[in-house]
């Protein structure tokens, strides 16, 4: 069965400036189910995340000042959301998500959660709307307890994993891979293990032609027993952040690559949702919907 995780706290109301692109958490869930691509018993609610789990990831001093409130009004900034506590909780929601996604995943092999790929959080900060790093957070888990020994990232939103590539800049046993725009945000980008910036406009043939040849060689080199995969669809020609021009459908064989390779080689991989900014919400609930469509009919 295809697990996913979601939760009424996805939903955070914000600002009205900032709302937009969160309304995509109440929607996705209720076009999924209306479709019949999933039913009610495919979700689950994932709990926070525990202090000790989230600093196996982030130092003490950041979520001290995350759950006290007391980032300075420059860290605020740079996270790009109003600070609350139910914004932070939010967080520590969406990171036991992917957490928990990634134990179904090595069940059912393959689950997913609505939201995260908060890949712009860093060991000490967050940045580009993203509080703690749910795939890092996830991955040193795995790690830390022997449910994994080598982890590739495949990070494919337009914007690199700048964040997930400095948590695991030492450590052998995560292979972080990031396509992305190379112009695009952040300004200054982290050395993941693989880095492939594409140019602005880049379109679905040369996009995909270069994944293909990718993944492929990547599964072949890194010998991974585990995949977490950020499926942002910001890659879209439509997208107000994106600057890439990338089709519905060249988004949709993205996907498909990507979780046939996991499925072929026996891989068990994590789905996280990521980005999506497209102007009209319809775009970005079918580009996200088509990554849960596959999941079903490359898995079930």
């Amino acid at each position: 069965m295809l697990k996913i995780a979601w939760s009424p706290i996805y939903k955070y109301e914000l600002p009205e400036n900032h709302r937009f692109p969160m309304i995509k958490y109440e929607l996705l869930p209720e076009q999924l189910i209306y479709e019949g691509t999933v039913s009610e018993q495919n979700f689950f609610h994932p709990k926070p995340v525990s202090e000790e789990i989230i600093l196996q990831t982030h130092e003490k001093t950041f979520w001290d000042k995350l759950k006290n409130l007391t980032l300075s009004r420059k860290e605020i900034r740079a996270i790009g959301f109003p600070l609350s506590e139910n914004l932070v909780r939010r967080g520590t929601h969406i990171a036991n998500g992917t957490l928990q996604a990634a134990l179904f995943a090595q069940e059912f092999g393959i689950a997913m959660n609505i939201a995260g790929g908060t890949h712009h959080s860093f060991t000490n900060r967050g940045e580009g709307f993203c509080l703690l790093n749910d795939i890092g957070i996830a991955s040193n888990h795995l790690i830390n307890n022997n449910l994994s020994n080598k982890i590739l990232v495949i990070d494919l939103d337009v914007h690199q994993g700048n964040g997930t590539a400095q948590i695991f800049r030492n450590n052998p046993k995560v292979f972080t891979f990031s396509m992305h725009g190379a112009k695009n945000y952040p300004i200054r980008k982290e050395k993941s293990d693989l880095d492939i910036g594409l140019p602005d406009k880049t379109e679905d043939d040369f996009y995909l032609k270069i994944l293909r040849n990718t993944i492929p060689a990547l599964i072949e080199n890194v010998q991974p027993d585990f995949i977490f995969y950020l499926s942002g669809v910001d890659v879209l020609k439509s997208d107000k952040l994106g600057r890439l021009h990338m089709t519905l459908e060249g988004c949709k064989e993205r996907d498909r690559i990507v979780l046939e390779a996991s499925h072929k080689n026996e891989i068990p991989v994590a789905v996280s949702m990521g980005g999506g900014y497209s102007e009209k919400i319809s775009t970005i609930i079918e580009a996200h919907a088509n990554t849960f469509r596959l999941a079903q009919e490359v898995f079930f």
